[in-house]
């Protein structure tokens, strides 16, 4: 019995249904991103490098919680859908910014990030959602539509977040509640469960659990080589939320209006890229070409934004860093061939606690070396250090997919391992 729905319209609006889900999701979260460093500086009397450590550490508590939710998540998805995963992390969100809107202290905006940790972790149920209504000939794209509802949601919601930070620093935690309650009502009315139920595996502690859902990620060499390939980019990644709102205003003296523009112009780049172009891409290209691509503009990217002495160079990597969103839909079309559809959820779990372990490293990582090379003890004063090193990481990256995805090298691996 097939678990996707045979006729395309259904699998369309299935997909429909998922992609405002994620919108939804990423507009709450899009919307706090301009302010949420400006709050935690404020709480330091405006001193950028202790707000910068201390950013880091939320960060990093958000990815704990998330490495470790993230293959509960997945696997709970698996045994019971991916339904009620969703409806219950919208509705953890919902009041999570609720808590962050009243925090009176430093200490009620970490705890509020951990829990957020937690109920993000939905967004690889998502994943292993699309996975379940797509063949794997269109995953790319459908992954590359995904990407583009996450630039839709950073066009709008940093935009939206700037606006309203500029009124009152708490009211955009009060609109990202709001939006998360809102999903989790569309989701109890309107979403469809895409899980049949033949297709359900039980539930195993063994599996649930961060080292038990990443050996997942050792049964064929290519998808270990893949992976390996999704923790730079993670970690890579982890620069942009971490870094670059305090950067802008240090090295640019943007404020918050400012600064949420340019993160919506951002957003702009990156769904053109995955809404309109890498379906076309991907087709042409192949997906190991367009990976190779992606990871490679992206590290372009990163060395024009660590050398931007001026705010109009910093717009010029812009475009060029958009294309690295080919990488990671293609990344990720490429592991779900490698398991059963029985075994989708535990991937996107497995992926995600690859993100929730460079959540543990990059925050730290790049909020350090930022404060480290602005702080008065530097020997060279470089704050784009920490983008300079973001682009060594992908350009890693780069060369590991490069030997991973080698199709001789492949074809002698799966002879060697029995599969094929």
């Amino acid at each position: 019995m097939n678990d996707r729905p045979t006729a395309s319209t259904p699998r369309r609006a299935a997909v429909l249904f998922i992609l405002i889900t994620v919108l939804l999701d990423m507009l709450s979260f899009g919307i706090i991103i301009p302010v949420l460093p400006k709050l935690v500086e404020e709480f330091f009397s405006g001193d950028t490098a202790q707000a910068a450590m201390i950013y880091g550490l939320m960060g990093t508590a958000w990815a704990v919680m998330q490495f470790f939710g993230s293959p509960i998540q997945g696997a709970l998805s698996d045994r019971f859908g991916r339904r009620p995963i969703v409806l219950l992390s919208n509705l953890g969100l919902g009041l999570d910014y609720i808590v962050m809107a009243l925090a009176p202290t430093v200490a009620w905006l970490f705890l509020g990030r951990a829990i957020s940790g937690l109920a993000s972790s939905s967004f690889s149920t998502a994943g292993a959602y699309i996975t379940d209504v797509t063949p794997p000939e269109h995953r790319a794209a459908a992954f590359g539509k995904i990407g583009m509802v996450f630039g839709l949601g950073f066009i709008l919601g940093p935009a939206i977040g700037g606006w309203l930070g500029s009124i009152d620093p708490r009211l955009p935690f009060w609109g990202a509640a709001g939006l998360s309650l809102v999903n989790a009502c569309y989701g109890f009315f309107v979403l469809p469960e895409s899980l049949a139920r033949d297709k359900r595996m039980a539930f195993s502690w063994k599996r649930a659990n961060p080292v038990g859902s990443l050996v997942l990620l050792r049964s064929h060499p290519e998808l270990f080589g893949l992976a390996a390939v999704a923790f730079f980019g993670y970690l890579a990644h982890a620069v942009l939320p971490n870094v670059s709102v305090l950067y802008m205003g240090y090295r640019y003296g943007w404020g918050t209006a400012a600064i949420g523009l340019m993160l919506a112009g951002v957003g702009v780049a990156a769904m053109i890229v995955q809404g309109g172009l890498i379906r076309p891409i991907t087709k042409r290209l192949g997906e190991r070409t367009t990976l190779l691509v992606g990871l490679v503009c992206g590290g372009i990217g990163f060395s024009v934004y660590s050398v931007a002495s001026e705010g109009w160079i910093f717009c010029l990597g812009i475009p060029v860093m958009a294309f690295w969103g080919l990488a990671g839909p293609a990344t990720q079309a490429l592991m779900t061939r490698r398991v059963s559809s029985s075994e989708q959820g535990q991937l996107q779990g497995a992926i995600a606690s690859i993100n929730g372990l460079t959540g543990l490293i990059g925050p730290a990582l790049f909020t350090q070396s930022f404060a480290h090379f602005i702080g008065p003890k530097a020997a060279w004063h470089l704050p784009g250090a920490p983008f300079l090193l973001a682009a060594l990481m992908l350009l890693s990256a780069a060369a590991i997919a490069w030997r991973a995805t080698n199709p001789g090298r492949s074809a002698i691996q799966n002879l060697e391992s029995g599969v094929g």
